[in-house]
């Protein structure tokens, strides 16, 4: 993470891991077979710290509506603030990595497999299948917009205000 934060993705190599971490070159092997699998565990790690955050801002008891929107749009962008952009520069160093594609759909089902569940509960009417399609697209603006927050197109709060907007919008919409 240091070395993609200090220096960018096309510099995290096995051999500077290893020059880096002050360890032999076959050490960094043993561990990651080759670059792409140093960085897809990069990025499953990073995924992992951010859905732990998401997580723990999500775990406060019984929230309204409005607290459950409000908390899960904060939460979500500043899971992507609090990595620097590291997330999306290593996603990049993978792009047209097959396996890349596939590790980065399973993540992407995480996030929406939590909202789902966060959700779920504020509007039971909805069937399964709909609370679904919807938190496909709330996770897909969530990834637009923490893309704007790290190019700094737009501020971490007006990140958040327009997030809580969309998922307040998408979770109220009748079927």
């Amino acid at each position: 993470m240091v070395i993609v934060r200090e220096e960018g993705a096309d510099r995290l190599t096995l051999g500077h891991l290893a020059a880096r971490a002050g360890v032999s070159k076959p050490v960094a092997y043993e561990h990651f077979k080759t670059r792409s699998a140093l960085l897809i565990e990069l990025y499953r790690w990073i995924d992992f710290e951010r859905v732990n955050a998401f997580r723990r801002a999500m775990a406060e008891e019984q929230l309204s509506q409005t607290e459950t929107v409000s908390a899960l749009s904060a939460a979500y962008i500043k899971c992507a603030a609090d990595t620097k952009g590291e997330f999306h520069a290593v996603g990049a160093a993978l792009a047209g990595s097959d396996e890349k594609a596939k590790v980065f759909q399973e993540l992407l089902d995480n996030s929406v497999q939590m909202f789902v569940s966060v959700l779920s509960p504020h509007n039971p009417a909805l069937p399964p299948a709909e609370v679904e399609r919807r938190c496909v697209a709330l996770v897909g603006a969530g990834e637009a917009l923490s893309a704007a927050l790290i190019r700094e197109i737009a501020s971490e709060a007006e990140v958040i205000d327009t997030f809580t907007l969309v998922i307040d919008s998408v979770l109220r919409a009748p079927c």
